[in-house]
């Protein structure tokens, strides 16, 4: 007894609360569920279609909800009770899978059914995600910030990437309707957490003004303070680079390195490992290294990736690159999502959350669409030459600005646990 109370201690360290543990479990379970469907969703819609147009469409209408609805789902959560927002979306969620698990079981699940499943629960995961990380700044001490989101990131990446795709794949192999129905099941065990979760009340009565008055504050908010904007921008360009690098990476990875598709499923994985040691090392780090530097270190390391890619045919060359990218991702998607939720006050959190979800996903689409038109143009490193120069002349011109942010945080006490 007391090894495993030790054990979730040092996983789930008490000072971060009560709250926060039900929100941390609710989390890592519906993770597992959503890494399920990484690998069940393409086998299903696969299995559905020989269209390429088709196949990609899947990975459009998954990608489109956060730029139609992620606004209108800031304002709502800044209005609207945050833990009944992620509980109605599971449940949404729950009710989908169910469904589509019995539309496959009895062999009615069409292509355009599959489709539109996946559009509702893109739909449904815009809401629980901008909720929750609302929640975050007001169930856990501002200091102890980023460790509660190296914990709930730490559960992204071994429980989503390292263990449900596999699970994901294997449940297919078993019945194309058993991936899903397992996933309602995690996301209703998720429904039930969330329901133990209490939330200090809210401030202040609910505003009576129209929601697009909420979402004009919200911009005005990150135009006007300057770390945030920072943040905002440089996510918003560096992922139109890393889009289009990244929307060639099956190409890159056979054409270029000669790698099979278990090749390239192996780079996922090296990615992953690689984000489990920034996990395991994200507290030491931190303790040495202000949030700010963080953040300039890892523009560094991105920008030196696509280079390094550009450059090598070596398989093995490549993994360990993709190893330290994948720490760095870890690291960098912890401290922008850290330095935010310092800085953001609790009534605007879901409105700027939106905004920077905005910034993640528009420039991903459009780097996405550069990237395949450099690749088919100039070849499969075009891409990553391209997001290397973008990249690097980005830097240079955002590095001063850079000291906002790290003016916002180096007073901070160092991150332990």
């Amino acid at each position: 007894m007391g090894v495993s109370s030790g054990v979730v201690e040092a996983v789930v360290p008490r000072r971060l609360g009560v709250p926060f543990r039900w929100l941390l479990a609710s989390s890592w379970t519906t993770n597992l569920g959503d890494g399920i469907a990484l690998a069940a969703g393409p086998l299903l819609v696969a299995s559905r279609t020989d269209s390429e147009f088709l196949v990609a469409l899947a990975a459009l209408v998954q990608w489109t909800p956060p730029l139609v609805f992620g606004l209108w789902a800031g304002a709502l959560t800044d209005r609207w009770d945050r833990r009944r927002i992620m509980m109605s979306a599971n449940a949404v969620r729950s009710a989908v899978l169910v469904v589509l698990a019995v539309a496959i079981a009895g062999g009615v699940a069409s292509i355009a059914v599959v489709l539109g499943a996946l559009f509702v629960l893109g739909v449904a995961e815009v809401f629980t995600d901008n909720a929750a990380s609302a929640v975050l700044p007001s169930i856990v001490a501002r200091a102890d910030l980023a460790v509660a989101n190296a914990r709930l990131t730490a559960g992204f990446v071994t429980i989503n990437q390292l263990a449900g795709a596999p699970l994901g794949a294997l449940l297919f192999a078993a019945g194309a309707s058993t991936p899903f129905a397992t996933q309602a099941g995690l996301v209703l065990v998720g429904f039930a957490l969330l329901s133990r979760l209490r939330l200090p009340e809210r401030a202040g009565p609910t505003p009576q003004t129209h929601l697009r008055h909420d979402i004009a504050e919200g911009f005005r908010w990150v135009v006007h303070h300057a770390a945030v904007r920072t943040l905002v921008l440089t996510i918003l360009i560096f992922n139109v680079t890393f889009g289009a690098a990244w929307s060639v990476l099956v190409l890159y990875a056979t054409e270029r390195l000669g790698l099979g598709e278990v090749g390239f499923g192996l780079i996922t994985t090296v990615s992953a490992l690689g984000g489990l040691l920034g996990t395991l090392a994200y507290g030491s780090i931190t303790r040495f290294v202000s949030l700010g530097n963080l953040m300039r270190i890892g523009l560094v390391i991105e920008t030196l990736t696509h280079l390094a890619l550009a450059l090598t045919t070596s398989p093995p060359v490549a993994m360990a690159i993709f190893f330290l990218f994948g720490a760095h991702a870890f690291i960098w998607h912890t401290t922008s999502v850290t330095v935010r939720q310092r800085a953001v006050p609790a009534r605007l959190q879901g409105r700027v959350g939106s905004v920077n979800l905005v910034g993640v996903y528009g420039g991903l689409v459009a780097g996405s669409a550069l990237g395949g038109l450099l690749a088919q143009g100039y070849g499969v490193t075009a891409p990553f030459w391209f997001a290397f120069g973008g990249s690097a002349v980005f830097v240079v011109l955002i590095w001063g600005q850079l000291a906002h942010i790290a003016h916002a945080d180096e007073a901070e006490a160092p991150v332990t646990g």
